[in-house]
């Protein structure tokens, strides 16, 4: 259990890592809002950490619309009074080579994984400021550091969100913390939207050694834990059986 509860919101709450972050952080004692689109598994998860003693609320989101995290942030705020921690974890991951042209897959990443980002930046940093300080936590990938065949896309969004989160630390030094979590291979349902099949086979391989997904929440938990003055910047969080 912290000392301090925050007040945190997790993005694509309802599985993965963030499904992972809502448990570690409700567990430590803060109070959490929890966002996603598939509501019926939002639900379920309240209220299981609400029966376990734990403080946590949800609401419907779309990080693609920066109307509806807009409200998604206004909405904890009403509620709970504050928002001290915004993770920024929805995304996505269609993978495919560049030649196979499956130009729709590319605009959902690039609206889910960097807009989305965005999105929230511009709906919790006037709130954060206006409050006095606040932390955001954004979910990048290994992929944020290196391009790998059939994930020039997906790997073009990561780096995206790693420049920007670099370009928020520094704009906002003294005031906002930022911290930069990039996993490796992680146990999730990423791997499930990839439609093209050369890329879907050499996912399965990849995946052989992957993380668990409390492993990178771990790493969150971690993070937000730190003292006001300490700002964890980046953490990259691999199977250490893995080379990748």
């Amino acid at each position: 259990m912290t000392q301090t509860a925050k007040v945190i919101l997790v993005t694509g709450a309802s599985s993965g890592i963030g499904e992972a972050t809502a448990r570690r952080l409700a567990a430590d004692g803060h109070r959490l809002f929890l966002g996603a689109r598939r509501t019926d598994r939002l639900g379920a998860l309240v209220g299981e950490l609400t029966a376990a003693g734990g403080t946590a609320a949800f609401r419907r989101l779309d990080v693609t619309d920066a109307a509806d995290v807009q409200a998604f942030v206004s909405a904890a705020r009403e509620r709970y009074g504050r928002v001290d921690v915004l993770v920024n974890n929805a995304g996505v991951m269609p993978l495919s080579p560049l030649e196979a042209l499956r130009t729709d897959e590319w605009d959902r990443m690039i609206d889910v994984n960097l807009r989305g980002v965005l999105h929230g930046i511009a709906a919790a940093l006037p709130v954060m400021r206006a409050q006095g300080g606040g932390h955001f936590v954004n979910i990048a990938s290994v992929g944020a550091y290196e391009v790998s065949p059939t994930a020039a896309v997906y790997c073009a969004t990561k780096f995206a969100v790693r420049a920007i989160s670099e370009g928020l630390r520094q704009e906002s030094a003294g005031d906002i913390r930022v911290t930069l979590v990039s996993p490796g291979v992680t146990e999730s349902e990423l791997a499930e939207g990839i439609s093209d099949p050369i890329a879907r086979e050499a996912m399965r391989a990849y995946r052989a050694v992957a993380l668990p997904a409390s492993a990178v929440a771990q790493a969150i938990g971690y993070a937000v834990a730190q003292p006001r003055q300490v700002d964890v910047n980046e953490l990259v969080v691999r199977p250490a059986a893995s080379a990748q």
